[in-house]
């Protein structure tokens, strides 16, 4: 190890394995149906009680194209997005995973373009490649608007 040892929450969507950084992590917990917000952007589901109040949920599977079912397994993690919380599903929270910095490579050039506001790194360990996510990103500026609109 030569770098700065790095710690991810590593969950799964589809059959692809993904991360977020722990430091944008904040909780972890059981999939509950949100109350439905009325005109809410596609990508909210609605709104989960969480604290003393209540967090907007994103589902992750949608965001990138896969079947959103619910399932024994399924969580939510609580994300801290710039100054609001936001619950993100996901089919299964796998591990938390400590990692060298210098073993995170960035994505090819092909993804970057494509994927380059979620994407920023890949961990490839024997028989897995994890695909890091960029918390802050995984919403764009004009969703984040919609959402605060959307929000009681």
């Amino acid at each position: 190890m030569t770098g700065d040892e790095l710690q991810f929450v590593v969950f799964r969507l589809g059959g692809q394995e993904f991360a977020l950084g722990i430091a944008e992590v904040e909780r972890i917990l059981r999939y509950e149906a949100p109350a439905p917000l009325p005109n809410a952007p596609d990508f909210l589901e609605g709104m989960m009680p969480y604290g003393t109040g209540a967090v907007p949920l994103v589902d992750l599977r949608k965001r990138v194209s896969l079947e959103a079912t619910h399932r024994e397994e399924t969580r939510v993690i609580i994300v801290r997005l710039a100054d609001q919380q936001v619950g993100v599903v996901v089919d299964q929270v796998r591990e938390v995973l400590r990692v060298d910095s210098t073993t995170i490579t960035l994505p090819p050039p092909i993804v970057r373009g494509l994927a380059a506001q979620y994407v920023s790194g890949i961990i490839t360990r024997p028989g897995r490649t994890i695909v890091v996510l960029n918390a802050a990103r995984l919403l764009s500026s004009s969703e984040r608007l919609a959402l605060e609109e959307a929000l009681p």
